[in-house]
């Protein structure tokens, strides 16, 4: 029998999980299949595939890296959004990538990675290669799971940040805006806000307005609250900005810069509270996994591992409703999972007084 050859990749931008998901996929793939599996790492994500830059890896490789963060094979963002050109050769890199599968004489790829991945792996499975997703991203923002590993842990480096700023904004009697990653999906603000004990909380999928941001700060200090802390998602707009295209939007607020300068700068002309801002960005997609992240990304992993026996493809990992299932790569790609207006979370937010400015 000849061995199975699995390559893998991870895509898009980094996150806790990675290497936890890559070791259950190959762990699960040795115990089923023993000697008969071939994997091989494909480095830097689908620009290794286009190059053709993988190498074989062995058992050891996997051993050690269920805590390590980042990803050990290297990632890089999409490179294209549909086809374009190589350099001046005008190579389609679909098919650069549809050759490199048959010359690593792959009978699967996974690809490890959150929408722009699961995008461009439905357009590799729709040219007939056998493909399967895990869903990663901080953001918990691809359709079809309740979950993707990475937000978890994102979520207790978020809710710290936050924590910490009590202290300081308490101590100098200052509002504290601090910026959480989530350019399309508030998940992350969301949660980390709530956990956080922050006072606003603003999202993109609900606009507000800067004078019931302002009027949120006052009524904390008319109630003797010498502080407040605003979790802002780095893609909230205002209700103005959110009828207004991507350039009208940069053009209003003078620059492609996020909203969170101009909440502060708004605060602190308006309400006479001296306001800071802070930015932990790529802090919070760094470092170890949570100890929930592991457990999911290894279900993820020996999960994808039976579908590769089953010789299931087509198809991305999911968690729903607490199990762990599979969805086809057409029916989540290019789709996005947002924060409803009316989310339990959010109503449970503003039950506790916490302002979401809309």
């Amino acid at each position: 029998m000849a061995k199975r050859r699995i390559g893998i990749l991870t895509s898009g931008g980094d996150c806790p999980g990675l290497n936890a998901a890559i070791r259950g996929v190959a762990k699960a793939l040795y115990e089923r299949m023993g000697d008969d599996v071939e994997i091989l790492g494909i480095a830097d994500g689908y620009t290794g595939l286009i190059e053709g830059e993988y190498r074989k890896m062995d058992r050891s490789d996997f051993s050690g890296i269920l805590t390590r963060g980042g990803t050990i094979l290297g990632t890089s963002r999409q490179p294209y959004k549909q086809i374009q050109v190589v350099g001046d050769d005008n190579v389609d890199k679909i098919a650069n990538m549809k050759e490199n599968y048959k010359k690593m004489k792959l009978d699967c790829l996974l690809t490890l990675g959150g929408n722009g991945t699961h995008k461009t792996a439905a357009l590799l499975s729709d040219n007939g290669l056998n493909v399967i997703g895990l869903p990663k991203t901080i953001d918990n923002d691809l359709y079809g799971t309740d979950v993707t590993f990475g937000f978890h842990t994102a979520v207790d480096i978020g809710t710290e940040v936050i924590d910490r700023l009590h202290t300081t904004a308490a101590s100098h009697s200052r509002a504290m805006v601090v910026e959480i990653m989530g350019n399309k999906a508030g998940w992350l603000t969301l949660y980390a806000g709530v956990a956080g004990g922050a006072d606003v909380i603003l999202l993109p999928e609900l606009p507000f307005t800067y004078e019931k941001v302002a009027q949120a700060v006052m009524r904390r200090v008319q109630r003797g609250h010498v502080f407040s802390i605003i979790a802002v998602a780095e893609g909230a707009m205002t209700k103005e900005e959110a009828k207004l295209k991507r350039k009208e939007r940069v053009a209003l607020r003078g620059g492609p810069i996020n909203v969170t300068p101009l909440v502060a700068k708004y605060i602190q002309e308006n309400t006479g509270v001296e306001t800071r801002t802070m930015v932990p960005g790529h802090y919070l997609r760094g470092g170890s996994p949570s100890a929930y992240d592991r457990v999911l990304s290894t279900q993820f992993g020996a999960y994808a591992a039976k579908l590769i026996d089953k010789e299931t493809y087509g198809v991305t990992v999911a968690s729903v409703n607490g199990g762990i299932c599979a969805n086809k790569l057409q029916d989540v790609a290019g789709k996005s999972r947002y924060v409803p207006t009316n989310h339990q979370l959010v109503d449970v937010a503003r039950s506790l007084g916490i302002a979401f400015c809309d």
